[in-house]
């Protein structure tokens, strides 16, 4: 059961990610390390699923909006 769900995912190297995020390779290097961005590893390599992109940009938005919102109300003494 879980081969299916493999099946559609699309698994992007280290260098695709960073393309894609516009980080270095070495900054997704530290994401997967610290277990931020989950990957597989295949031998020397990691692969990281193309939804996890998707998953670690919109959490880390959301957190941002939040911290925004935080800021904001610690100003306004309403």
């Amino acid at each position: 059961m879980a081969a299916e769900g493999f099946s559609n995912t699309r698994f992007l190297t280290v260098s695709e990610v960073a393309e894609v995020m516009r980080l270095s390779r070495m900054t997704v290097y530290r994401l997967v390390k610290a277990h931020d961005l989950p990957a597989v590893r295949f031998g020397r390599s990691y692969r990281v699923p193309e939804h996890a992109i998707e998953d670690y940009v919109q959490h880390h938005s959301t957190l941002a909006d939040e911290e925004r919102a935080d800021k904001q109300s610690d100003k306004d003494p309403s």
